[in-house]
């Protein structure tokens, strides 16, 4: 009968997924690298199809906000989404941001998969090459990140008009203006717009709280402190708001208002 080899300590050590923890450490990478695949799929989806699964309400009323603002050059070929003018920016935002480089990295890149879990990778060389090194333009998608908040506000405020009925409510403009809030305090909430914000003020405590630099920066703390609560609540909420229009759009469901002609 053969005997099996016996594995050097060494290699045993350096094993892939090789833990002395005993709880289901996989349940987070698991769970977060599944969500963000769907999110990516539909909103893939979503984009490509366009005009072919409409975005807005007849009315003008209902955007979605993967298309807001409604960008349709008249040398647009047909093929080619408005979402694609659009979406750059959240996706490159979300992409390089410190906690989704985490959920990722663990998830997809098992660099590493959990917390004292031994990775695949026998060396890191941080994020100063390529292609790690795309990570520092975060900053710069921040930027492109915050226009689009007054934006989307200014969406969700125009949906509780309608055209020819004055001002109303209905559950489109409060799923529209829930999704702008979730939004904005995931962008406020950015560690890079706090560094941005107060990273040049040596001592708070010799910095007087009327500072607006100060106050602004107090103002964004509250939002990074739950930074990983609005990541996901924002990424969810803003994949139900595009859903929920296309539906409403597409005269698969009816909104919920107090028009007198449903939507």
């Amino acid at each position: 009968m053969a005997q099996a080899t016996a594995q050097p300590a060494d290699s045993l050590d350096r094993r892939y997924g090789q833990t002395q923890r005993n709880d289901r450490w996989w349940v987070e990478p698991l769970l977060t690298g599944g969500g963000l695949l769907i999110f990516v799929i539909y909103s893939a989806i979503s984009a490509v199809l366009g005009e072919q699964w409409a975005f807005e309400t007849e009315n003008h009323l209902l955007l979605s906000p993967f298309f807001e603002p409604l960008i349709t050059p008249g040398w647009l070929p047909d093929f080619i989404s408005p979402a694609l003018f659009i979406l750059w920016a959240p996706i490159g935002f979300r992409t390089t941001c410190y906690y989704y480089r985490r959920t990722y990295y663990r998830a997809y890149f098992l660099s590493p998969p959990a917390c004292a879990v031994r990775e695949p990778a026998g060396s890191y060389s941080g994020e100063g090459t390529f292609p790690l090194i795309l990570q520092n333009v975060h900053r710069y998608f921040m930027y492109a990140a915050l226009v689009f908040v007054p934006i989307l506000w200014w969406g969700a405020i125009k949906s509780f008009h309608l055209p020819g009925e004055g001002f109303g409510i209905g559950v489109g403009s409060i799923v529209l203006t829930l999704n702008a809030f979730f939004l904005m305090m995931y962008t406020f909430g950015c560690h890079s717009l706090r560094h941005w914000v107060g990273g040049g003020l040596n001592s708070f405590s010799k910095s007087s709280p009327r500072l607006l630099r100060r106050r602004l920066w107090d103002f964004v703390t509250i939002a990074n402190e739950k930074h990983r609560r609005w990541a996901w609540t924002s990424l969810i909420w803003v994949g139900f708001t595009d859903l929920y229009v296309h539906l409403v759009a597409n005269g698969v469901v009816t909104d919920l208002n107090t028009w007198s002609n449903p939507i």
